[in-house]
């Protein structure tokens, strides 16, 4: 049994907290560490976790196997290199970092440590996205030709634009998109990258550089193209969608719709679309625990790695540079 801490108890490190302690085999959760949540001793109590701690580094010296860490984005990269020199596996929610310098430092320290660096790329193990990426990489719709991926937040946006990054729908929302495109063209790399963004959902917040919503195109060294696209605001919901063309067919995953239901009245045709993350996609945050819970045990498993998470934020690099030029930008450029 891994013995594991989870730094960072929000939304997101709940539901992961509560996903590992009720659900993940292999993995014994016996520390929850975060700095603020009010609710830090009454989801231990609620997980029967034995410890808790204030500072999220006292798991550098806890006994303790593995962490995973869902802190801020900002401080990820500290936590990551503290804990690899602990000698500790790591997961970490994405991104790896919010600079290619700073994913750099993350990717080095888990080599030099020989320590297991996971992250948090969630949609590698939903049902769609792993049949549609197997039926690519076997060849069934043959050259890639053409990618798409988006994110659509749900509605309504009710957040403070001022307490998110300018940059944030690149780091931390298109990430997903990014990577997902990556793995979908296995044995490319992307080469040149393209972003128009804008503030849509709150055009007040422009003029301090929060944008909301954002296109981007990648070319790859194969000759596919691919483009990204999230918002902020979706409000039927929560939605995630994929498409890859090649030169033999299509494979297409997601929907909007959170039901397979379909409603039919005098007024109409209807479907349920309501939805979150963590709701819709619960089973695909089970099987990247499991995926690491097996890869630190030291199976042959598949999970996004370090590497991968490199790649993705040299798009994101890319894609914040081209939004504010408003030009290509190479992703040679941003990677010197």
């Amino acid at each position: 049994m891994t013995r594991i801490a989870l730094m960072g108890t929000g939304r997101i490190g709940t539901h992961h907290a509560r996903t590992i302690a009720e659900e993940i085999e292999g993995l014994d959760l016996v520390l929850l560490a975060d700095p603020l949540a009010p609710q830090l001793e009454s989801l231990a109590a609620e997980l029967g976790v034995p410890t808790t701690a204030r500072d999220p580094l006292d798991a550098t010296t806890a006994d303790v196997d593995a962490v995973v860490i869902t802190s801020p984005a900002a401080v990820h990269v500290e936590l990551i290199e503290a804990c690899a020199r602990a000698g500790k596996h790591i997961f970490t929610e994405k991104p790896l970092a919010l600079s290619v310098p700073d994913a750099e430092r993350a990717a080095a320290a888990a080599r030099r440590a020989g320590v297991v660096l996971q992250v948090g790329f969630n949609r590698r193990f939903a049902e769609a996205w792993a049949t549609a990426a197997a039926a690519v990489h076997n060849g069934a719709i043959g050259a890639v030709q053409r990618l798409s991926s988006l994110t659509r937040d749900p509605g309504p946006f009710t957040a403070d634009p001022a307490r998110i990054a300018p940059a944030t729908i690149f780091n931390e929302t298109l990430i997903h998109d990014f990577d997902t495109l990556n793995w979908l063209n296995a044995g490319s790399e992307p080469v040149e990258v393209y972003a128009v963004a804008d503030a849509l959902i709150r055009p007040d917040a422009r003029s301090s550089g929060f944008r909301d919503s954002a296109v981007v195109t990648i070319r790859y060294d194969n000759g596919a193209i691919a483009t990204a696209e999230a918002s902020f605001c979706a409000m039927y919901g929560y939605d995630l969608r994929g498409e890859v063309l090649g030169s033999a067919g299509m494979v297409q995953m997601g929907e909007p719709a959170s039901s397979g239901a379909r409603l039919f009245t005098a007024a109409g045709k209807s479907v349920t679309t309501a939805g979150t993350d963590t709701s819709r996609y619960h089973a695909a945050y089970r099987g990247e625990f499991d995926a690491f819970a097996r890869a630190v045990a030291g199976e042959d498993v598949d999970y996004p790695t370090a590497d991968d998470g490199l790649r993705a934020q040299r798009i994101a690099a890319a894609a914040i540079v081209s939004a504010e030029q408003n030009r290509p930008v190479t992703i040679q450029e941003v990677s010197k």
